[in-house]
């Protein structure tokens, strides 16, 4: 679709899997399983939808999925399915990986930066190797000094090599990236996640991360147990929803199996998402 001067696609990564509790918090299976019916392992099915950003000769990933660094244990465990995936999706429309001049990340973990680098000769590289790759000061530091809980989502070998490379424009707390573009850090899912709004002719698209990971999470208190500081993450939430009704954003999805984009409106039933397909 078209936002003022900005083409915005959505450049799908697959699909996999991960515990509805998990994802739910303190909400009761009877109400979630409503909207994300579980397997037979209490997995709900989960979609990796980076962003595409481009203007003139500008390109920027938001996020950039799950890569293809997963041994066999591991696919089973997420149900991994990569018959998808970030380069195919970017070559669909027309984009080489050389193309890309910035990749924004929300955070560091695991599903959202796994695309970030790759094996090549041996050596783990940038994937994007004309990127600049725009992270928190604060996620880095925290991805670097995890303790028992948070150690799983973090993979260094997704992240590490960008540093080496010179490749990471750090970031300090909300930021302009480039015209139109900026960056909130709101903490709550990590201590110093971001969302990216775009803002151009008057109307804004905000892609979550997630800080609202999914349409299903637009329930309050639908709150991922993941999360770090969950009171955090309920106060934008609030916040977030509250903005978005109001001044009609487009709101986009990491993590929405199908309903990966839309208007937020309130209803006599709550809030609902209008769908949209950023792809047309």
């Amino acid at each position: 679709m078209r936002l003022g001067r900005f083409e915005i696609f959505t450049a799908w990564d697959g699909y996999f899997r991960l515990d509805g509790g998990a994802m739910f918090g303190i909400v009761p299976k009877p109400l979630w399983s409503k909207t994300d019916q579980p397997d037979e392992r209490n997995r709900i099915l989960m979609g990796l939808n980076p962003m595409v950003l481009k203007w003139d000769k500008e390109i920027f990933l938001v996020d950039t999925g799950i890569g293809n660094n997963w041994d066999e244990k591991n696919k089973d465990i997420l149900q991994l399915d990569r018959s998808n995936n970030l380069i195919n999706s970017l070559q669909e429309i027309g984009i080489s990986k050389d193309k890309i001049t910035g990749v924004i990340h929300t955070h560091l973990h695991f599903d959202h930066c796994g695309g970030s680098t790759e094996e090549v000769d041996g050596e783990i590289v940038p994937a994007f190797p004309n990127a600049l790759y725009y992270i928190q000061q604060g996620e880095w530091n925290f991805a670097l000094n995890t303790n028992e809980r948070t150690k799983a989502s973090y993979l260094q070998e997704n992240f590490l090599p960008l540093r080496e490379h010179k490749r990471v424009e750090f970031l300090h707390g909300d930021q302009l990236i480039a015209r139109g573009i900026s960056v909130k850090e709101t903490g709550g899912h990590t201590p110093f996640h971001q969302i990216v709004c775009v803002e151009s002719d008057g109307q804004t698209l905000c892609y979550f991360g997630d800080i609202i990971p999914t349409a299903s999470h637009v329930k309050i208190p639908y709150i991922m147990g993941y999360d770090t500081h969950p009171m955090d993450t309920l106060k934008v939430q609030k916040e977030l929803i509250e903005r978005a009704v109001k001044d009609r954003w487009i709101v986009v999805f990491a993590h929405s199996p199908r309903l990966r984009a839309g208007y937020l409106e309130q209803t006599e039933k709550g809030v609902e998402l209008s769908q949209i397909n950023l792809n047309t």
